[in-house]
């Protein structure tokens, strides 16, 4: 029913590592400040919403990084 082909949208040639271009991506993804933990920090914070509105707010908020 449903056809998902996993490919870049632009094509990607590395010609050399760069470690600390590396570090500083990762970091700001995955790191304590980047963006998944913002996001994380938003899902997790739904749960003790009283009202539905705040908590679809959140919700909205904290999938919409991805």
């Amino acid at each position: 029913m449903f056809s998902y082909d996993k490919f870049l949208q632009y094509p990607v040639r590395v010609c050399k590592t760069n470690p600390r271009l590396a570090n500083v991506i990762i970091t700001q993804y995955g790191g304590p400040n980047g963006e998944l933990g913002a996001s994380l920090r938003y899902l997790s914070q739904r749960f003790t919403m009283p009202d539905e509105v705040t908590k679809g707010l959140l919700t909205d908020i904290g999938t919409s990084f991805y």
